[in-house]
């Protein structure tokens, strides 16, 4: 069955956890900004956590279901209605044929993740479904969804069926993901960074203003990036051979105007790399709009792994429980 979109919003796109694997051929990896949001929200609906959902960014969106589907998003803190119900995030609900789902613009963050069961079925490229806006392919034809777009959908799993049926008389789950998880957006949030493989090109003065001044998110932003305002920061010599450089990467041009990268970024650069943003703090990062400000603290190596394995942990406990939940 399907979505009919009756208004696609800002920019509304088709996602799965990224495209792996390509980088050497220079096609970004791409995939849902927050990946831990859309993964989250795929198993609340009885999905693989690989299956495609919808990236909303800014709101603006209104979706008409064609059948009985479980669904629930995970993102910034947005006014999420199902035929005029407020919708939690991280709350599996269950939709019927003609219901109509409202997202409306975002009080803080500014991007969701919407997961429905059966995912969205639109062609693989190169093992992903995810759009790739500035490449033009994945997703529906490489480009954001548009008015009277039809997405189709894959069948309900077992998993899902299950819900269905257990979601019939309240239609709202009484289970949920951790806010923290479901709606990690914060009006100014902290980004822990490790140092960058160019730290020490950086004066000492400017190394200490990155982690003690505010910075604001410019205009210039979307999923490849977003350029900060706020003190210059300045580094020894020119610009460096091209390097790879990932979704975290802080790169520095001779503006001084630091650039973090998000998932859609390229796949090498030759600004000098200041920091990386620490893996479980990228939800954070994917949440930034303009005029947002943002502040760093430095971590080591270890500690961001620990945070990881703690995460990953936490994750896999909380995927248990959801199965148990159906036996």
């Amino acid at each position: 069955m399907s979505i009919h979109v009756l208004s696609p919003g800002f920019l509304t796109t088709v996602q799965d956890n990224g495209r792996g694997g390509y980088r050497n051929a220079g096609v970004a990896s791409g995939g849902a900004l927050d990946s831990y949001a859309l993964k989250i929200a795929n198993w609340l609906v009885g999905n693989d956590a690989s299956a495609a959902g919808v990236e909303v960014t800014l709101g603006g969106v209104r979706l008409r279901f064609a059948d009985a589907r479980v669904i629930t998003w995970c993102g910034g803190k947005f006014d999420v209605r199902v035929g005029g119900t407020p919708m939690s995030p991280g709350r599996p609900v269950l939709t019927r044929a003609g219901d109509e789902l409202t997202i409306q613009r975002p009080e803080i963050g500014c991007r969701a993740w919407l997961a429905i069961s059966g995912g969205v079925d639109v062609p693989s490229v190169l093992g992903s479904r995810s759009t790739d806006l500035r490449a033009k392919f994945g997703g529906v034809e490489g480009r954001a969804l548009q008015p009277n777009d039809v997405l189709q959908l894959g069948p309900n799993p077992q998993r899902s069926r299950e819900l269905i049926v257990a979601l019939e008389p309240a239609r709202e789950a009484s289970w949920f993901a951790p806010p923290e998880w479901a709606a990690p957006a914060t009006r100014a949030p902290v980004l822990r960074v490790m140092r960058g493989g160019e730290w020490l090109r950086f004066d000492p003065a400017s190394r200490e203003a990155l982690l003690r001044e505010t910075f604001t998110v410019t205009p210039h932003a979307d999923r490849m990036g977003v350029r900060l305002e706020g003190p210059a920061l300045h580094h020894r010599g020119d610009e460096l051979p091209s390097e790879p450089v990932a979704a975290g990467t802080i790169q520095v041009p001779p503006s001084g105007e630091p650039i973090l990268l998000l998932p859609d970024c390229q796949t090498i650069g030759g600004y000098p790399k200041l920091a990386h943003v620490i893996t479980v703090d990228l939800p954070l990062a994917a949440q930034l709009r303009p005029g947002d400000r943002v502040r760093f603290e430095l971590v080591r190596l270890a500690e961001a792994h620990r945070l990881l394995l703690r995460r990953e942990r936490q994750l896999a406990m909380f995927r248990l429980a959801l199965k148990m939940r159906s036996k």
